[in-house]
């Protein structure tokens, strides 16, 4: 959904550790990060990436988006991510809204 609207999109696969969230920030400079969670047993890499960000010195240049079937608001909220959508849809109209804000801002 996000290519159909125009985004590039760079998949870096799945059970990906931090460093390798790390080097794909630092090699493509993205506007957003986004990250998915198919099981609870997952979600709790969100933070785990979102820390190792902030650690590298990355987490002001990037926008962090999260989503997935057990993912809420609440629980983007508490791990610190920037956006949360419950679908595909969802996701493309928060990333436009995402970087229209962070260019105003």
């Amino acid at each position: 959904m996000l290519e159909g609207a125009g985004f590039q999109v760079i998949d870096i696969g799945v059970q990906v550790p931090p460093e390798k969230f790390i080097a794909a920030i630092e090699e493509h400079n993205p506007d957003i990060v986004g990250m998915s969670a198919f099981l609870t047993t997952t979600m709790p890499m969100f933070k785990a990436n979102i820390n190792a960000i902030e650690k590298a010195g990355l987490r002001d240049k990037v926008i962090i988006m999260v989503g997935g079937a057990p993912v809420t608001q609440e629980y983007a909220d508490v791990c610190g991510a920037d956006g949360y959508a419950a679908d595909a849809a969802t996701a493309v109209r928060r990333a436009k809204e995402l970087i229209a804000a962070k260019r105003v801002g």
